[in-house]
């Protein structure tokens, strides 16, 4: 049986309709038995393996798209829609998740030197935040092994973290590594910019000064755009105009009959403004869409 294969299996026993976090921690599965509506949310750094079907995400107008034996990997915390573009009740879509922490991959660098060595892509660039790539068969195998222990609880206490290691090793040295390797080291530039992306994220509503955020990221004003343009593909208060809207609709979802309300909670000053942005983001006025039913399926 092959690795794919494996993982159907895998996935196929433990996974329900949408998205199941597993008893791994930070593994989710997601199986989808239709096509879907895009839907936006903040993503944190993921690793998203497409098993069965496909899937389109996209990050400031550019889509990525991922079908079986590919991933998609997001570095930074990016606003994100997502969508399912090819599943069926036949054969659904299935996927998996994993959470990547900084504190396990710096770990892993240290153990391994890779952290004192620099190898390629190392930490004055800043890398795009999101990427898809091809998963080589030693990767797919350890991420299948890593789902069979759920088969095997009582081993999965000893073997669990071992085997997420190896993951993670699969990704510091394959293609993507330069990437990931700068999520686990403290200088890096997507470290550096992480920290001004959390403000943003934890202040959308507040008024964003860039000098203020340059300065959190321990760079110049100057170095601070074009590091943050190239991670995120946009400028910062494209960036922030982007979670407020992500987050107003989400309230929508809660609450859909207090537009207004919704435009107030995320810092707009202007229900006009906020309808105008919120359309030309959406394709609908905000009245009109926080009435229409989507499945929330926004994981990589």
């Amino acid at each position: 049986m092959d690795e794919l294969a494996r993982l159907k299996a895998s996935i196929t026993r433990h996974a329900g309709e949408g998205v199941t976090r597993t008893a791994l921690p930070g593994v989710s599965v997601l199986r989808a038995s239709t096509t879907t509506e895009p839907l936006g949310s903040a993503v944190e750094p993921t690793l998203g393996v497409i098993v069965q079907g496909v899937k389109e995400t996209a990050l400031n107008g550019r889509t990525f798209t991922y079908g079986p034996g590919q991933f998609l990997l997001v570095s930074v915390a990016l606003p994100l829609v997502g969508h399912i573009a090819r599943a069926s009740a036949e054969k659904p879509l299935l996927a998996f998740v994993l959470e990547l922490r900084p504190d396990k991959i710096a770990s892993l660098l240290i153990d391994t030197a890779l952290a004192a060595t620099g190898r390629p892509g190392a930490v004055d660039a800043a890398p795009a935040g999101i990427a898809v790539s091809d998963a080589s068969p030693a990767l797919l195998d350890a991420i299948a092994r890593l789902l069979g222990l759920l088969d095997a609880p009582g081993d999965a206490a000893a073997l669990a973290a071992g085997t997420e290691r190896e993951i993670l090793w699969r990704l510091v040295t394959g293609p993507q590594g330069a990437t990931v390797r700068q999520i686990g080291l403290a200088d890096s530039r997507l470290t550096q910019l992480a920290r001004a992306i959390r403000w943003i994220r934890g202040h959308y509503d507040k008024t964003l000064r860039v000098e203020e955020l340059a300065a959190l990221a321990t760079m110049s004003v100057t170095s601070f755009h074009r590091h943050f343009r190239a991670v995120t593909s946009m400028t910062p208060i494209q960036f922030q105009k982007q979670i407020r809207l992500h987050e107003a609709r989400a309230r929508l979802l809660v609450e859909p009959g207090d537009v207004t309300g919704a435009g107030y909670a995320v810092g707009y000053d202007s229900p006009s403004q906020f309808s105008r942005e919120y359309r030309r983001m959406f394709g609908v006025p905000p009245s009109r869409d926080a009435h229409t039913p989507r499945t929330p399926t926004v994981l990589p």
